[in-house]
């Protein structure tokens, strides 16, 4: 139970609290999309190299993907409007941070305090607006104005990342960004009202640390092995204490009687699979997101400005096919529309793995499109089966575990396809090569992986309940059932 109000008391206090919650969730959003757009000017200006530009994108998201699972449990614990408010000023604060850094130094760490930002933020937007709406089918309609409306950032991030780097440079992606903080700080401080569950479990601090470290040591080792060399002393140590901490991680979570990553949820075939695919959904899609601009700016000579417009193919697709998924899913199920969504993402990338220098824009734009409708049939019904796989009570810990794995995925992606670009340069071949080759590289994964949910995406019985996740777990879960049936 919360220890205040579920809800505000007029409908019109609700409507500021849904504008307030989707802005903040816009602003997260936008910032996975409108970076990338500007990743040729940061190149240029910061005299940085590949390495450089995914330290600057895997900086956040290494964040965002440790430390959702611990915000959310923050927003529930210490009071929602606490939680995200104190996210909106950390990201607000790190955005100023970033626009004006001086060297890539500054730029990665002031990255890192957004994902830090977004972490707190993101959850929270989602557990006020659980809060607000006790009644279901009142919840379930919030949410999903929620997501549509915050949504929208992804697919306005390259346009408005090519029109601010074009017109005043890299750093007034950042700046866009106060503005929008700002008002949600004065605004959500006159009008949110505090909930929280005292019953929320404690922090795992030492899951957090273990695996926010371990990751970290992967994504080194990935990032600069490329650079450094495969065998270089500081790789096979940062791949050795990656080892040891991600399998003392495993070890801690497993003793723990309230552990950030329940293990036993794996015993559930569905939940598995269907995290598993999620992990290469993030790889895929945000690794090759990664090189969209760079394709465009560096292969076919395009302006900023262009190289944004072009890649909207993707993202609109996103956002216009994200709604219908679930109701796909329902009607067909889940292993039949993500395994034919991975299918059509594995072709498009594939496709694209096979543009060149001198391929015409007609002949480039359905095949971003179709990787796009590929990515936006797989994520709501894999989030969808990893509740289902899970108690009524776990709903909300299972859409965290989703989100976390997709993110996951996304820093190993941009780290992995990098290095793929990056030793293929070394070997002598060209940057379009090495484009090509990590374009195939994320396809083949795509289409092997709908050949795995193929087979394995089935129903299994949920677990019995093992702790209460607060209102978003009565959210996801009421949302999964309506969308699983």
């Amino acid at each position: 139970m919360d220890a205040s109000p579920a809800a505000p008391g007029s409908r019109s206090n609700r409507a500021v609290l849904l504008t307030v919650t989707c802005l903040g969730q816009f602003m997260v959003l936008l910032d996975n999309t409108i970076v990338g757009a500007a990743l040729p000017d940061m190149q240029h200006r910061l005299h940085t190299g590949l390495t450089g530009l995914q330290w600057i994108v895997d900086a956040y998201v290494l964040l965002v993907a440790m430390l959702l699972l611990s915000g959310g449990i923050f927003a529930d614990r210490f009071g929602r409007k606490r939680v995200y408010l104190s996210g909106v000023v950390v990201f607000t604060a790190a955005s100023l941070v970033c626009s004006l850094a001086p060297s890539l130094g500054w730029l990665v760490a002031g990255r890192v305090l957004q994902g830090i930002g977004a972490a707190a933020l993101s959850p929270a937007s989602l557990a006020l607006l659980a809060a607000a709406y006790p009644v279901p089918q009142e919840r379930m309609k919030a949410i999903g104005l929620w997501a549509g409306l915050s949504g929208i950032g992804l697919a306005a991030g390259p346009v408005a990342g090519g029109v601010l780097t074009e017109a005043f440079g890299w750093p007034a992606i950042f700046l866009a960004n106060l503005p929008i903080g700002v008002v949600l700080l004065l605004v959500g401080l006159r009008t949110l009202e505090e909930t929280r569950n005292p019953g929320a479990p404690a922090t795992d601090i030492p899951g957090t640390a273990l695996s926010v470290l371990g990751v970290g040591a992967l994504t080194y080792g990935l990032i600069e092995g490329g650079a450094r060399g495969w065998t270089a002393p500081v790789i096979l140590g940062s791949f050795a204490a990656a080892v040891i901490l991600l399998a003392a991680f495993v070890a801690v979570e497993a003793r723990r009687s309230a552990p950030m990553l329940p293990l036993g949820l794996f015993r559930q075939r569905l939940f598995t699979v269907s995290n598993t695919a999620m992990v290469v959904v993030g790889f895929a899609l945000m690794g090759s997101s990664f090189f969209f601009s760079q394709f465009f700016v560096y292969v076919q000579g395009s302006s900023i400005l262009r190289a944004g417009l072009q890649t909207l193919p993707l993202t609109l697709a996103m956002v216009v096919v994200s709604p219908y998924a679930g109701r796909l899913a329902a009607r067909y199920g889940f292993r039949v529309v993500v395994t034919a969504g991975l299918v059509l993402a594995g072709l498009g990338l594939l496709a694209l793995g096979m543009v060149h220098a001198d391929t015409g824009y007609g002949n480039v734009w359905w095949r971003l499109a179709v990787a796009g409708i590929g990515f936006a049939l797989t994520m709501s019904p894999l989030t969808g089966a990893a509740i289902q796989a899970v108690s009524p009570q776990e709903g909300g810990l299972a859409s965290g575990i989703s989100s976390t794995t997709r993110q996951i995925g996304a820093v190993l992606g941009v780290a992995l396809l990098g290095a793929i670009v990056r030793t293929r340069q070394s070997g002598g071949a060209s940057f379009e090569a090495g484009l090509n080759s990590a374009f195939i590289t994320a396809g083949a994964l795509t289409l092997a992986t709908a050949a795995f949910t193929g087979l394995w995406l089935a129903t299994s019985r949920p677990a019995a309940p093992r702790r209460a996740t607060g209102p978003d777990a009565v959210t996801t879960s009421n949302k999964a059932a309506s969308s699983s049936r």
